[in-house]
């Protein structure tokens, strides 16, 4: 149980911070990004760095109240799945959105590291699968975003 136990903390862990084959993960992706890259938009109606971040710190908040049976409400911004940004971010604020994707993610891998194995196992309501295959899909999640990053990155970079 142990070993399986490691292997969902290296799927969080890989999709997030620590070197992986694959290329850059989530953290990585947003690395040396200032608040101007961070809000910077290639369209009216496309995401944004910053949108990308709060959004994935909500998904880690989500799966971990699920695994803890905690009550909906909680997180830090009001709302759910995508959330408003200013259209100019201060330094202060990407900062801040940073640091919420960080402790989101670093509660979660708590959670996962206090939890019994039974109630990781264990199906929950309303997630339609077990917790190991939701936390395999959080950590595609923030592969996933860590490539939109990057292209978005690149698209900034090269607008001239």
């Amino acid at each position: 149980m142990e070993s399986e136990r490691l292997l969902l903390l290296k799927w969080i862990e890989e999709g997030y911070s620590t070197k992986a084959w694959h290329g850059p993960n989530l953290r990585g992706a947003i690395r040396r990004s200032d608040e101007r890259q961070a809000s910077w938009r290639l369209a009216p109606q496309r995401r944004n760095i910053a949108e990308i971040v709060v959004h994935c710190a909500y998904w880690k908040y989500t799966l971990r109240r699920r695994l803890r049976g905690d009550k909906r409400g909680s997180f830090a911004l009001r709302g759910s799945n995508w959330f408003p940004i200013p259209e100019r971010l201060t330094k202060e604020q990407w900062r801040r959105f940073v640091r919420l994707l960080d402790t989101e993610h670093d509660a979660l891998v708590q959670t996962i590291m206090n939890a019994s194995w039974r109630d990781l196992c264990r199906t929950k309501q309303g997630l339609g699968d077990h917790i190991p295959s939701r936390v395999y899909g959080l950590a595609m999640h923030d592969v996933y975003h860590a490539g939109q990053i990057q292209t978005i990155k690149a698209l900034y970079k090269s607008r001239g």
